[in-house]
């Protein structure tokens, strides 16, 4: 079957297209005949947390439906229809541990579907899980047109908590604007403190998402409330380190999580779909939300799919549908 492989060359992560053979579910796993996927910064950022290597088959997430089911999968069957993170996406036919999987909302087109599974559970587990965002607080995202900012701010909606988000550009913080986000403030450097604490009433936010990188990190420190959580997502800025204000963090009792997979065992991994399938799916089930996608491309069309993502043009995600 095609497939769109990533390979590092050089200080690049660059897409091949191979043929490879259909995969096959082993113990605890399902195949998941897909219908789209989508892009994730971070699985084409070489040198980062979670690329993965110097070759991969690509795509982390899908909408699809189950195609075989192996040994000991319950309370699914062939023909459902599904999404979730799973390995190796971008291909007509992938894996998924059965942990992972999480019912597709009739609602929803499968590309719709397919940009929530990475994007989504990042921000429930950044937000809820890790940052314990309740209602009434105030959550900072750095970079809020990515994916995850998308799936913080309307997460944020579902618990009843305000939203502020960075963007450099009016055009997409009027498009996250529309969707719920409650203050954006235009801008691509690290000068957004004063009217993080002017919008808060001098507290600061009580959570803060970093989706941008190390150039913000003292800025974010800055904006951040007593006892504020600042969570670890990516660098698209590609800065891999940050001065750190130790007394800030001190005095304040700040804590600074990350949020990555790449070292999470199985059963830690299955906590986040578990969570956010109580939580969050039935708001979108019922349509109080709706995952915000930029664009559709097609599968053979992938390399301009990175290539739109890369120039940062998109608010919400970029989906690829995958044909027969």
């Amino acid at each position: 079957m095609k497939s769109y492989w990533i390979v590092t060359r050089g200080d690049a992560a660059v897409l091949e297209r191979r043929e490879v053979p259909q995969p096959q579910a082993k113990a605890g796993e399902v195949v998941v005949r897909v219908r789209a996927s989508a892009l994730n910064r971070g699985e084409l950022i070489v040198g980062g947390a979670v690329h993965g290597g110097p070759e991969k088959l690509g795509g982390t997430e899908l909408s699809g439906e189950i195609h075989a089911l192996g040994a000991g999968v319950t309370g699914w069957k062939a023909g459902d229809r599904v999404m979730g993170r799973a390995r190796g996406a971008w291909a007509p036919y992938a894996v998924m541990e059965a942990t992972q999987l999480l019912p597709m909302p009739a609602r929803l087109s499968w590309e719709q579907a397919a940009a929530i599974p990475s994007s989504f559970l990042t921000a429930y587990e950044g937000v809820v899980r890790r940052g314990g965002l309740r209602a009434g607080d105030w959550l900072f995202v750095a970079g809020a047109s990515s994916g995850v900012g998308v799936g913080a701010i309307l997460t944020a909606k579902v618990l009843g908590a305000r939203t502020i988000g960075t963007s450099g550009s009016a055009e997409k913080l009027a498009k996250l604007q529309a969707i719920g986000l409650d203050v954006g403030i235009r801008t691509r450097a690290p000068d957004f403190a004063g009217q993080v604490m002017e919008v808060t009433g001098g507290k600061g936010a009580n959570v803060l998402v970093n989706l941008v990188g190390g150039s913000v990190f003292s800025e974010i420190v800055r904006s951040a409330a007593y006892q504020g959580r600042i969570i670890i997502v990516g660098y698209v800025d590609g800065k891999l380190s940050a001065q750190i204000d130790l007394n800030a963090v001190h005095v304040n009792r700040l804590q600074v999580i990350g949020i990555s997979n790449s070292k999470l065992p199985a059963a830690e991994r299955a906590l986040a779909p578990q969570g956010f399938a109580r939580d969050i799916l039935p708001a979108i089930v019922e349509g109080r939300i709706t995952p915000l996608v930029d664009r559709v491309f097609a599968f053979d069309d992938l390399p301009a799919a990175k290539a739109h993502m890369e120039v940062d043009a998109m608010a919400g995600k970029v989906v690829v549908r995958i044909e027969s």
